[in-house]
C-alpha cells in the first residue's frame, strides 16, 4: 500500500532533537505508515516549523526534497548504526556539511564596542537550508549517550526520541498520544483477564 502524505500540521515533534524530529518526519508502520516531505515546499514548512529555517527563505531551491529525503535516511542508518556501534556511510551528511557550512567573519560591532563571529549563509541552495538538521545529527552522535535515544514503545509507532527525563525512563514519544493509547490498552487487557 502506498504511503500517505500528511499535513504538516501532523509533523512530529516529540524527539527532543531536531535530527531524530527529522527522522521521524516518516513515521508509521503499514497502511498507517505518513510522510512528511511531498514536495520541496514541505519541506521548507517543516524547517520553518522546526525553527531551523532563516526568515529571509521564502522560495525552496528545486532539489532539497531529494537532498533532504536522502539526508534523512543517511541520518537514520546512522543513528541504527551508532547504537548498534558499527561503522555505515557517511556520504550524504558529509556532503551537507561541506558544501551548506556558512561562512564566518570577525566584524566590529558598534553596538557593543567589540568584535563578534557573524554567520552568514554561503548561499540559498538545498545544503545551506538542510545544514542545521546536518549540525544537530553530529551533536547527536558525538555528544549524546545513545542508550538515551530510544524508540517508542508502542508497538505500531517507529518515532524516535532523545530521553531527557531525570530518571530516563521514558517509553513513549509522546504521553498523550501513544502512552495513554497503550496505557488504556493494557488497562483493558488486564479488566479481561479479571
Amino acid at each position: 500500500m502506498p504511503k500517505s502524505s500528511t499535513p504538516l500540521a501532523e509533523a512530529r515533534f516529540v524527539g527532543d532533537n531536531l535530527a531524530l524530529d527529522f527522522i521521524n518526519t516518516r513515521y508509521g508502520v503499514g497502511a498507517a505508515e505518513r510522510e512528511c516531505f511531498v514536495d520541496d515546499a514541505s519541506v521548507i514548512a517543516w524547517l520553518r516549523q522546526a525553527e531551523a529555517l532563516p526568515d529571509d527563505v521564502q522560495v525552496a531551491p528545486h532539489d532539497l526534497l531529494q537532498l533532504a529525503l536522502e539526508l534523512r535516511e543517511n541520518a537514520e542508518e546512522l543513528v541504527t548504526a551508532a547504537k548498534l556501534r558499527i561503522a555505515t556511510e557517511v556520504h550524504v551528511i558529509n556532503r551537507v556539511l561541506r558544501s551548506g557550512a556558512g561562512i564566518q567573519e570577525l566584524r566590529w560591532d558598534a553596538a557593543s564596542q567589540s568584535y563578534r563571529v557573524f554567520s552568514a549563509r554561503r548561499q540559498c541552495d538545498a545544503a545551506s537550508l538542510l545544514y542545521p538538521v546536518a549540525e544537530a545529527l553530529v551533536a547527536l552522535l558525538t555528544d549524546t549517550p545513545l542508550d538515551l535515544v530510544k524508540a517508542c514503545e508502542a508497538h505500531d509507532c517507529t518515532l524516535l526520541f532523545h530521553d531527557v527525563t531525570k530518571s530516563h525512563r521514558r517509553r513513549w514519544c509522546s504521553m498523550a498520544a501513544c502512552g495513554n493509547r497503550m496505557k488504556v490498552a493494557a488497562f483493558r487487557e488486564r479488566k479481561r483477564a479479571e
